[in-house]
């Protein structure tokens, strides 16, 4: 029993006091940070789920470009295509601190350089390429959001368990200490005052 280690003295009383206070305003910013966490990762997982959505929108047109392209040119034909130059292609990550957490924003710079040019050129093979970029683009945006998410998660299971712990064990610890405390020192009071009239009586 965690009482029975303490000292029954005013002292530790007013210590543990003191502890349970600072303890309880713990609890208050764990708590509290627990709900800020949870909106922020209900906010990026809606905004995740609405760039699912369009991820499949332009994946179905990809798939269409590729298939119109191919009708234009057949397979031989669409893979002498010149590939997209992309040595100027350029990633920006900006790192954005959150309650702890290093979220990450990303942007992917896909702007094409000059191509060789093509011996067959078509509308068909250019829209196949721009769809194609358009999903790169939003995949790596997707990919950044999943692992803020996941970091965001990691934090708010590190936060929920830290929370718990001072909830379910060390706040009743010291309030049971502080209990037991209580307990010795109204009991040596009685005695005190019994001594006291005894004393009295005697004189």
């Amino acid at each position: 029993m965690a009482g029975t280690e303490t000292s029954p003295t005013r002292s530790a009383f007013l210590e543990l006091q003191d502890e349970r206070q600072v303890v309880r305003e713990g609890f208050e910013f764990l708590d509290e940070k627990r709900v800020i966490l949870a909106q922020e990762m209900l906010h990026r997982l809606e905004v995740f789920q609405l760039d699912r959505g369009r991820y499949q929108a332009l994946h179905a047109e990809a798939v269409v470009a590729v298939a119109r392209a191919l009708g234009r040119h057949g397979l031989d034909g669409l893979e002498v295509q010149p590939p997209q130059v992309l040595k100027s292609a350029r990633l920006d990550l900006r790192e954005q601190p959150f309650l702890g957490v290093s979220l990450v924003d990303a942007e992917l710079d896909l702007e094409p350089g000059a191509a060789e040019p093509a011996v067959n050129p078509s509308p068909e093979a250019r829209r196949c390429a721009a769809a194609f970029g358009e999903l790169t683009r939003l995949a790596l945006a997707m990919a950044v959001q999943r692992s803020c998410l996941e970091r965001l998660i990691d934090e708010y299971i590190r936060t929920e368990r830290r929370a718990r712990a001072l909830e379910n064990v060390v706040l009743p610890e010291i309030t049971e200490s502080l209990e037991f405390i209580n307990e010795q020192l109204e009991a040596v009071d009685q005695e005190e005052a019994i001594r006291v009239r005894t004393a009295r009586k005697s004189d």
